[in-house]
């Protein structure tokens, strides 16, 4: 199995780090002391077990599985006795680890977590590893990880190192490229109209010459992209 460690304190990765180094086929591939960094870790990778701490500057243990779309089993690590009952209401959660840890009780909870994946013998590693289809996307703003579904976007626009993500109600400013969210977006709903613009073609209200109009908005159609947009118009 593989496994990565979220821990804000380098001294409690390392106590982690030590008990998983006594399991023989648990490999770490990777370390966070942000939550944010971790997630963002997730959407590129696969991993069968998350060791998370619960209390994280900004960014709980409970506010990461809420926010995470992943089928990996996580094992909280805490020196917090009382959040116990609440963790086990989430279904992701494997096991509830009070520090300091014995090596032990670490290798029962392990044994836990292999005898569950077992049980599982006809879900592909890559699902239990955590890539999941899903129909919304996370974007960070302001330390924050915000969730969208797919049929509330509207379109996506470039904005030199930005982009601008235009929902039914807000417009959101996300540090990203067209590019990089063009490869999270399913292509049966989404398609690039102009080397600036990303849209939900199924909220096309009308098309006039090289522009659609998505509610309010005008987008403009590039001459090589028209083909393609056309194509996948249901015409009459």
């Amino acid at each position: 199995m593989n496994c990565i460690i979220v821990d804000d304190q380098e001294s409690a990765r390392l106590v982690v780090r030590q008990l998983c180094d006594g399991i023989e086929d648990l490999d770490i591939i990777e370390e966070f002391s942000s939550a944010i960094e971790a997630i963002k870790f997730l959407n590129q990778q696969t991993v069968d077990v998350i060791f998370l701490d619960i209390h994280m500057p900004g960014f709980t243990g409970f506010d990461f599985v809420q926010t995470i779309n992943n089928a990996a089993k996580i094992v909280l690590i805490t020196s917090d006795k009382s959040k116990a009952i609440e963790a086990y209401e989430y279904e992701a959660i494997s096991d509830y680890l009070v520090k300091p840890i014995s090596q032990e009780r670490f290798n029962k909870s392990i044994q836990k977590l292999k005898n569950t994946l077992r049980r599982s013998p006809s879900i592909p590693h890559d699902i239990l590893s955590g890539q999941l289809p899903g129909n919304d996307l996370y974007i960070n703003i302001d330390r924050r990880l915000t969730k969208l579904k797919f049929d509330d976007i509207l379109f996506i626009k470039a904005k030199g190192d930005y982009i601008d993500v235009k929902t039914h109600k807000e417009m959101y400013v996300v540090h990203s490229t067209l590019k990089k969210i063009k490869d999270k977006l399913p292509d049966n709903i989404f398609l690039q109209t102009h080397r600036s613009y990303i849209i939900n073609f199924t909220k096309i209200i009308d098309i006039e010459d090289n522009s659609v109009l998505i509610e309010k908005n005008v987008i403009p159609i590039s001459r090589s992209n028209r083909p393609e947009l056309i194509r996948r118009l249901n015409l009459l």
